[in-house]
């Protein structure tokens, strides 16, 4: 079969590799469309290797059609050659096809296409993970999901709020803001033109503090929200786009009970992660065939364009999730 690998100088090729041998416990998926995340990003450039035992190249989550089953699957798996699922991998999604643990494998939402169920896996594992399990959020307690332009949000602002949480989000322009405006945040910051440290301030004033965060960004803005957070906030650090050091004022983190949590969806164990999407499925799944929340698409492209899909990422160029489109 044929997979992305990184080459020389790092650029991306659509290369022979070998065939998946699938185990007793997976199934072998033809994959259709791989969707992109920052992840894969780090993996080209060796700063995020694929778990032992996954394929080299990149892509943690797709969709597709299985046409193998391994024989020793559990008598209560219903998965079947034929079936169309989307999954969730530790690495491999960039090829035509992939061998993954049934208990990864998530059947397509009611009303979701292939593209947007390719979209689904990893960035809504994410979301749960942190907005109801890290986070422990409720209705009616308000969220700060920064970077609102990016794929993940695209998927924690309509997922909070189709559970009655408020929503907060930065974004770098008033362009920006305006075509996020489908996703349903109750308040959007410019941070180019107002720092969100004083937009949190005036919602605590407001009476209504942030109860819980996902912080991608990091840097030295990070520790100046940190004062104006509800009593037992959390907040949790999935990444540093914006920079690795901040300054903390750690009397406010005693005094407010504040927890700063990191976060990553990678370092789970599979059983963690086997309940994570067994989650989806039950309790996120009725909200996405009732149009509730959905991925949003950006650009899909052809696999054998993968640099110029990661370009897009690489500028933050993207409005939503970036899918690549393996095969028919």
């Amino acid at each position: 079969m044929k997979a992305i690998l990184v080459k020389e100088g790092k650029s991306l090729v659509w290369d022979n590799v070998s065939d998946p041998v699938i185990k007793p416990d997976e199934v072998l998926v033809k994959i259709e469309y791989a969707a992109l995340n920052r992840a894969d990003l780090m993996q080209r450039e060796g700063d995020y290797p694929p778990p032992p035992g996954c394929p080299e190249w990149m892509g943690l989550e797709i969709s597709g059609t299985i046409i193998g089953c391994g024989d020793g699957l559990p008598a209560d798996c219903t998965l079947k050659v034929g079936d169309k699922v989307c999954a969730l991998l530790g690495g491999g999604g960039y090829a035509e096809y992939v061998a993954v643990k049934y208990d990864m494998c998530m059947p397509i939402p009611d009303g979701c296409s292939m593209v947007e169920a390719a979209a689904i896996p990893e960035a809504f594992a994410t979301a749960y993970l942190n907005l109801f399990m890290e986070g422990n959020i409720k209705a009616c307690d308000t969220l700060l999901m920064h970077a609102g332009a990016s794929g993940l949000a695209s998927v924690v602002i309509p997922m909070a709020k189709a559970f009655g949480v408020r929503v907060i989000t930065s974004v770098l322009s008033d362009e920006i803001a305006d075509s996020i405006s489908h996703l349903g945040a109750d308040v959007i910051i410019n941070s180019s033109k107002e720092r969100v440290a004083d937009v949190l301030k005036a919602q605590l004033d407001a009476g209504h503090p942030v109860d819980v965060a996902i912080d991608c960004l990091g840097g030295e803005h990070m520790g100046e929200c940190l004062p104006y957070l509800s009593h037992g906030a959390r907040w949790i650090m999935i990444a540093a786009l914006a920079g690795i050091k901040t300054e903390i004022d750690l009397k406010n983190i005693y005094v407010r009970n504040v927890r700063i949590i990191g976060s990553t969806l990678r370092s789970r164990t599979p059983e963690v992660k086997a309940q994570i999407l067994k989650n989806l499925v039950d309790n996120v799944w009725p909200k996405v065939a009732s149009g509730a929340v959905k991925p949003t698409i950006y650009k899909v492209l052809p696999i054998t364009q993968a640099e110029k899909a990661h370009d897009l990422l690489y500028a933050g160029k993207n409005i939503g999730k970036v899918v690549l489109k393996v095969c028919e």
